[in-house]
């Protein structure tokens, strides 16, 4: 058997594999863990609207510390961490052989899935890090994270530059989440005729509520790392927990953060719903 052939041969295995019912499980647990961290950061945020600004921080770190404070906690970090793996390694199959639909091939698709396969796999291994015992990884604070990574790039020549464009980048994609959940482009992704009326109706409240506020948030943030960049003051940049806080400083008060809280809530939600009914 020559080179070609065997390559071809460990290509098809590939692809099978990325088709399995395993891959299609693992997607869909990912969504599922994806939907409860979101559901507890939005948990989180409304506790900071109510107590006047106090209260746990309101992010990734947040709400696995909630977890692991439940009985049984480490048990399910362990099940969370485990379907974050799924996820990782269904967008890297997505990467690799494109996703479904019609379009799925684009390179601009397999790039988006690569991207977030290094995502996933990163949020997977915090998760996993605090079940095994290492409190100061899937905990950590990401307003401190934010400022520590760019006080860095903000050393090297050109930082400003660095940290503005990825300001820039961020505020961009957070725009960008929101417009296509407004304009419901989450349906093509969606086994939509499987729905009843009901279903469809609730999808799409907590597609286009959960998918607005998130972008509202990354769009939020991106703003705070432009001022970083601007001012070449590390501190103003804020990880998802500061980002929060700061709808509490708008003259609506906390109401703002509040439906903000409401809508990550919802896109938790949603993520429920992508684990049953996505195309995978």
């Amino acid at each position: 058997m020559n080179t070609r052939s065997v390559a071809s041969q460990g290509r098809g295995q590939a692809e099978r594999a990325a088709n399995s019912k395993a891959m299609e499980v693992g997607a869909r647990a990912g969504f599922a863990a994806r939907g409860l961290i979101y559901v507890l950061v939005g948990a989180l945020a409304l506790q900071i609207a109510f107590s006047g600004g106090g209260g746990k921080q309101a992010d990734r770190g947040g709400a696995i510390a909630e977890i692991a404070e439940k009985p049984f906690g480490v048990v399910v970090l362990w099940l969370l961490g485990i379907a974050l793996i799924g996820m990782a390694l269904w967008r890297l199959s997505e990467a690799l052989f494109g996703q479904a639909g019609p379009d799925g091939d684009k390179p601009a698709k397999r790039a988006m899935a690569a991207g977030r396969f290094v995502f996933y796999g990163f949020v997977a291994y915090s998760v996993l890090s605090f079940a095994a015992g290492d409190s100061g990884s899937g905990g950590g604070s990401s307003d401190q994270q934010s400022q520590d990574v760019t006080a860095k790039a903000l050393g090297w020549p050109g930082g400003q530059w660095i940290v503005g464009i990825g300001g820039v980048a961020i505020a961009c994609a957070g725009i960008w989440i929101a417009v296509r959940a407004i304009m419901r482009k989450y349906h093509k992704h969606l086994k939509m005729s499987e729905m009843s009326q009901k279903v469809r109706r609730a999808v799409d409240f907590t597609g286009v509520f959960g998918g607005a506020s998130r972008g509202a948030v990354f769009a939020t943030a991106g703003g705070f790392a432009i001022a970083a960049a601007v001012k070449h003051n590390p501190d103003q940049s804020k990880g998802m927990d500061d980002t929060l806080r700061s709808f509490t400083q708008t003259p609506v008060g906390p109401w703002l953060l509040v439906v903000i809280a409401l809508g990550l809530v919802a896109f938790g939600v949603f993520s429920w719903f992508n684990a049953r009914y996505r195309k995978v």
